[in-house]
């Protein structure tokens, strides 16, 4: 917490740091046989003082830092002797730079700070250094530059790969968020598409023949009962569907339902017997073997007379319907027609049925067209190739 608050605040940071770097030259000074000292105490803390205020401006004024680092060379000269608060200055703000720089301008503060100090060292030496030599002192100074240099770039180079992990870590998280949110939209598409093929059938069955048990109870009782047990029969298998969906939400394992055979070619007779008992008149007829038919393909097409009919049954009217399917060795189609008014959806609505056919037959590579019939009605009709299937 208190390093958080120390980043907020750079300018206190810096302060802080100066002070030490005074504090560090007064041991260093004390730490020092008396007869060392640069003349008076309180003198020699001015001046140190004095070369650590550029750490201040370090990192919200860079190159004025820098600027007056190396005014502070003019120091030693009046002294005849350099504090240690003033290489410890020229330490931290040659890291500063590389830490915080890119690399040229990095580089430039480095040569800026420390190609003056190699000067000073050669051209005015100090006579307090005169014993150690010129050259060691230059090398000195340059191998104490290369490292702070060094160590800055290391820190930078450290920060940008955290920074790029964390960049990759977020898009990750992102990516795996957009995945699932993806996976549950498709996941309520495929349940609306099974609860309009299966149940919205069923349960458009039962309302029309409920209608016609109110219209005909009192003068054909034999015919409401019998619509009554169609009722019935189809409630239960509403019902059938219904628990094999809510099976699917609440358990993550496949349930024994799935296990049952999916209807196709087969169960389009019952199909239709259930819209003519229902009150529409549907003929039936299928060309070609449908053995050789791959089970998805079969289950698309009773699909579609499924959805075909329902629509019928709603809209049509008084009217016929007309169911064909022709299977052929390289195709199967199949064409729903009815001879009544057609449906008249709301222009801003696009009802599940017709998207749940267009996505079964593109997921075959088929076609699939829907519009008004020649001479009245309504017409669907789809392609799909059994050789794409297979």
């Amino acid at each position: 917490m208190r390093w958080a608050w120390l980043r907020e605040r750079p300018l206190v940071g810096d302060v802080a740091l100066a002070v030490v770097l005074v504090l560090a030259e007064v041991v260093f000074t004390l730490a020092t046989p008396r007869e060392f000292w640069p003349g008076p105490l309180r003198a020699a803390l001015g001046w140190s003082v004095l070369c650590a205020a550029p750490v201040v401006l370090r990192r919200v004024a860079p190159w004025p830092a820098v600027a007056a680092a190396v005014a502070t060379l003019a120091v030693p000269a009046t002294i005849d002797l350099a504090p240690a608060a003033q290489s410890l200055t020229f330490v931290v703000l040659t890291y500063t730079m590389a830490a915080y720089r890119p690399a040229r301008p990095a580089t430039a503060a480095a040569v800026l700070l420390w190609l003056p100090v190699a000067a000073a060292n050669t051209l005015v030496p100090l006579d307090s250094t005169a014993e150690i030599g010129a050259a060691y002192l230059v090398v000195n100074n340059i191998l104490v530059g290369v490292v702070s240099y060094s160590v800055g770039r290391s820190v930078r180079a450290r920060r940008a790969t955290t920074e790029a992990l964390r960049e990759r870590a977020r898009v990750a998280e992102h990516n795996q968020r957009s995945v699932a949110e993806q996976a549950v939209a498709d996941e309520r598409r495929r349940i609306a598409r099974e609860l309009h093929d299966v149940v919205a059938h069923h349960v458009s069955v039962m309302g029309v023949l409920a209608t016609g048990v109110r219209r005909v109870l009192r003068r054909d009782p034999d015919a409401a009962e019998e619509a009554m047990v169609t009722i019935e029969e189809t409630s239960r298998a509403t019902l059938r569907e219904l628990r094999r969906l809510l099976d699917v939400l609440r358990t993550e394992a496949e349930p024994a339902a799935e296990l049952t055979p999916q209807p196709g070619l087969a169960g389009i007779e019952a199909l239709a017997e259930q819209v003519r008992e229902a009150g529409l008149p549907v003929t039936v007829r299928v060309d070609g073997t449908s053995g050789t038919l791959e089970e998805g393909v079969a289950l698309t097409v009773y699909r579609i007379v499924q959805e075909a009919l329902t629509n019928a049954l709603k809209h049509a009217g008084s009217a016929t319907a007309q169911v064909w399917v022709g299977v052929t060795s390289d195709a199967v189609e199949v064409e729903v027609s009815d001879t009544g008014r057609g449906p008249t959806p709301a222009p801003d609505r696009i009802g599940h049925g017709l998207v749940g056919m267009r996505e079964r037959v593109g997921l075959y590579g088929g076609v699939l067209r829907t519009g008004p019939r020649a001479g009245g009605g309504f017409r669907v009709y789809a392609r799909i190739p059994v050789d794409t299937a297979a």
